[in-house]
């Protein structure tokens, strides 16, 4: 097994400019570069019948903190506005996108209205090891949505340079523990999954 020095080595000699600056650097979300979708799949007896949905949800604002000295007193902070998530269309036929846009804004599933922020807040980050030039880490954090705030966790892989951030990675949630009961048609035999697949890259640039 290797030792946490070894894990953390090359991480410290990416982040090596920073590490002068107390409390480690703090990075700004950029919101054009960073990608998070949203992918919806079907469930239920005719489920064939039915068809994935894509949602591309853009980054309102946000914010890592670096510590290069120690990780895992790192942190992240994102929200998104429930309103501007867009059905993109993809996968399923152009005549849907409109009803499909309606529902999940609507009482049935975002309520934007009532709830029209999201937010992720970190609570915890652990380093898992190294891949490559990249750092694979585990950050847990608090997401409220649709009224509702509980734990999730996601693993991430993270490279830091001296004028760049960029983290990917992949987050499931259910619906269900969100208050969300998940879309049905057709009496029930056909209905969207309850877990949500979320995959995300995030790209931020440092403070001046």
């Amino acid at each position: 097994m290797r030792s946490a020095a070894s894990v953390l080595a090359p991480v410290l000699l990416l982040a090596a400019p920073f590490v002068a600056r107390e409390g480690g650097t703090t990075y700004t979300i950029q919101l054009a570069a960073s990608h998070v979708v949203v992918h919806v799949g079907r469930a239920g007896l005719f489920s064939f019948a039915g068809h994935n949905h894509e949602v591309a949800a853009p980054v309102a604002v946000g914010t890592v903190t670096v510590d290069p000295a120690d990780l895992s007193r790192s942190s992240v902070r994102v929200e998104f506005d429930a309103a501007s998530l867009k059905v993109t269309g993809e996968g399923e036929p152009p005549e849907d996108v409109p009803e499909v846009q309606r529902t999940m804004e609507g009482e049935r599933v975002l309520d934007a209205s009532r709830f029209p922020r999201m937010i992720f807040v970190s609570r915890r980050v652990e380093v898992l090891g190294m891949d490559g030039a990249a750092v694979r880490l585990r950050v847990t954090g608090d997401l409220a949505l649709h009224g509702v705030t509980r734990p999730e966790s996601a693993e991430v892989r993270a490279t830091v340079g001296p004028d760049r951030l960029t983290a990917s990675g992949t987050l499931t949630v259910k619906q269900t523990d969100f208050g969300i009961q998940p879309v049905t048609a057709g009496a029930g035999t056909v209905r969207v999954k309850n877990d949500v697949r979320i995959d995300f890259t995030i790209v931020a640039t440092p403070v001046a």
